[in-house]
């Protein structure tokens, strides 16, 4: 069988794969060219760049499975591709740990104002070093704020781990019945249970200081205007979940009234043109959708991604 990894694959997931008798093709073929080429292949693996609907899926009747590598699978007809007979898997665990991290960086990076900083050090750094230096002084600990938590699946509880590892104290908001406690895992071997709480999004979002979203895709945003009117006077906002789930237009009205400090931004609307005015603006922190671009993360992509493949086209 030939599996079109048409988004890239870890080595060793690659490795696992022609060891279980694959023919694996990472070759990236342009979405133009996929209805073309694809019916070549019994299987295809992708992360968010390469879209799978529901015309290429008519198109590729030797089609077997589709294997998003990462969380969500928004550019996947899922329900479509099932209801013809084509398994669809994912890796929803493998990445969490790097997109909390990647969150506590850009909120890190927030409360020391080192999104700002790194640009204007190099244009003013040489002749305006003591302005810079006051500007910057107004810095925050994370230790002892309330850190909010919307959504609370396996990303949502890596973040608020993190949080708490950092003396931050986590309040947190689902659609199920979040745990009592999280198992906070120490050097050494440590692991304590650590006391959270959980609250209705609209309680979250008055209380909180710090923000991270961690959603599905959703047809309106989690916070627009009417949930920015709820937020307290100077809180931080990150979102490396989906584009769409902030509102950009209210998040910029915000960003510029003060009523939000500073936003963290790993996702956009329009990927890969995001807003101009978002990319430019001076209390905006900016990574091109990287979360998962760990190679820790990548590796156990890879490798789970093979094994539920094997599974699934070896019955």
């Amino acid at each position: 069988m030939r599996i079109l990894a048409n988004d890239g694959i870890d080595p060793l997931g690659k490795q696992l794969l022609e060891d279980a008798g694959f023919i694996v093709d990472t070759n990236h073929i342009p979405q133009a060219e996929l209805a073309e080429k694809l019916p070549a292949y019994d299987a295809i693996t992708v992360r968010s760049a390469t879209k799978v609907r529901a015309a290429l899926i008519d198109g590729c009747p030797n089609l077997k499975l589709i294997g998003r590598g990462g969380v969500g699978m928004d550019n996947i007809d899922v329900e479509y591709a099932r209801s013809k007979g084509v398994a669809v898997i994912n890796t929803p665990a493998a990445s969490s740990l790097s997109v909390a991290e990647l969150v506590f960086a850009h909120l890190l990076g927030g409360v020391r104002f080192l999104y700002d900083a790194q640009r204007k050090m190099p244009l003013e750094g040489d002749t305006n070093f003591g302005a810079l230096k006051k500007a910057y002084a107004k810095g925050v600990e994370l230790r002892g704020k309330t850190l909010g938590v919307i959504g609370f699946g396996r990303i949502g509880r890596e973040t608020a781990k993190v949080g708490l590892g950092l003396g931050m104290d986590v309040i947190v908001s689902d659609l199920f019945e979040a745990p009592k406690s999280l198992p906070l895992e120490l050097s050494g071997g440590i692991t304590v249970d650590v006391p959270i709480q959980q609250v209705e999004t609209e309680e979250l979002l008055r209380k909180a200081d710090f923000i991270s979203i961690h959603v599905p895709f959703t047809d309106k945003p989690i916070i627009g205007k009417a949930e920015f009117d709820l937020l307290k006077p100077g809180v931080g906002l990150v979102n490396a979940s989906r584009g769409g789930v902030i509102e950009e237009v209210a998040l910029l009205e915000a960003l510029d009234n003060g009523k939000v400090a500073f936003a963290g931004l790993d996702v956009y609307d329009n990927e890969p043109t995001p807003r101009k005015e978002l990319l430019t603006h001076p209390k905006v922190s900016l990574t091109p959708h990287i979360g998962a671009a760990t190679g820790e993360a990548q590796e156990r992509i890879g490798a789970e991604l093979a094994q539920l493949i094997i599974e699934h086209l070896k019955k």
